[in-house]
């Protein structure tokens, strides 16, 4: 437990869904290069067993980190997979790459192929490795300490990892009930991962991207990327009821999005208590989303130095909310820039 824990997760809580205490800080620890060579422990011909020293060694240096700047984090364990985890329990054929995370390949290209899908149990195997991972990582770290999800894809970002884009996008207009249906087996599958694992670790962190935490009882946390290739009414047909859905179930959502999305924001303000909105910006900028989410959502920004956070603090209004992920930097630059930022954004 760091030094400021406890203080953190009151912080956290009420930066998301209480009285507005100041704009979260949180500085990203130097991590070890990772060697994706032998994909994620979700694909992976080793033992799980193999995989948990380094991901407890991530979350030793992530905790030595945090108690030596006194960010606002609360550290936790991250169990890093890609994005091919739930299409590869439908039975994706996944790539694995050198030098990033692997990726599913479509399994379908037709309606009635993706007609014959079933939802996959929690026994397939890239899911109940990740459970399976979870569990001897408690082991090692204790039942005090969170545990993250994996990559969590928005069940309409799953059906489109599944079901070959260029005929899945077709079949939109073709056979829109039967996208419909492949999303919803995707929904069932994710809700029914997410109760399981919130149920197993009930101290765990629901968020996957960016680097931040929050209460398991204040939402789920989700990528929805395939908002930038839809026309809003598009995704208010295909995406919409499934977001709108886990959070009505989970207490609330926070949502990742780094396509080309700023078309979607009236659409991703109907989603009930949306807590959080990861985006990469447009050309734009930041401005549209402060002005679309100022007094509902926080701002979740990753990927961007100092002097852009303290451009989008002089554009804050008085109602905004940030949470700032900053980069990794070398521990003495992370302690000056965090000194800087918590000077011109106090905490109260």
């Amino acid at each position: 437990m760091t030094i400021n824990e406890q203080p953190n997760r009151r912080f956290l809580r009420d930066l998301f869904a209480g009285p507005f205490r100041g704009h979260a800080i949180i500085m990203d620890h130097e991590a070890a290069p990772r060697d994706w060579s032998q994909g994620d422990v979700v694909i992976s011909e080793r033992p799980v067993k193999e995989w948990l020293p380094a991901v407890v060694q991530d979350f030793e240096t992530r905790l030595k980190w945090h108690n030596a700047l006194g960010d606002d984090a609360v550290p936790y364990v991250n169990i890093q997979t890609g994005t091919e985890i739930f299409a590869a329990a439908f039975g994706c054929p996944v790539h694995m790459y050198d030098d990033a995370p692997p990726c599913a390949l479509p399994l379908v290209t037709t309606a009635d192929d993706a007609g014959r899908l079933p939802v996959p149990g929690l026994d397939a195997r890239p899911l109940a490795r990740v459970f399976e991972l979870a569990e001897l990582v408690r082991g090692e770290v204790g039942a005090d300490v969170p545990i993250s999800v994996p990559d969590i894809q928005s069940p309409f970002d799953i059906a489109a990892l599944v079901w070959r884009k260029e005929d899945l996008f077709a079949a939109m207009y073709e056979r829109p009930g039967a996208v419909k249906r492949l999303v919803d087996k995707c929904h069932r599958l994710l809700v029914d991962f997410l109760f399981e694992f919130r149920r197993r670790f009930p101290n765990c962190n629901l968020c996957h991207c960016p680097n931040a935490w929050a209460p398991p009882e204040l939402g789920a946390w989700l990528s929805e990327d395939e908002a930038g290739s839809l026309s809003t009414a598009m995704f208010e047909e295909f995406c919409l009821p499934s977001l709108v859905e886990l959070s009505e179930r989970f207490g609330g959502l926070f949502v990742h999005c780094c396509a080309a999305a700023d078309h979607q924001y009236d659409s991703f303000r109907k989603i009930p208590n949306l807590r959080g909105l990861n985006r990469v910006f447009q050309a734009p900028g930041p401005r549209p989303a402060i002005e679309a989410f100022s007094g509902r959502t926080v701002l979740m920004v990753a990927w961007t130095g100092e002097q852009g956070v303290c451009e989008m603090l002089d554009m804050a209004l008085p109602d905004t909310r940030f949470l700032f992920n900053m980069g990794a930097q070398p521990v003495d630059e992370a302690r000056s820039t965090f000194e800087r930022l918590r000077a011109r954004s106090p905490r109260r």
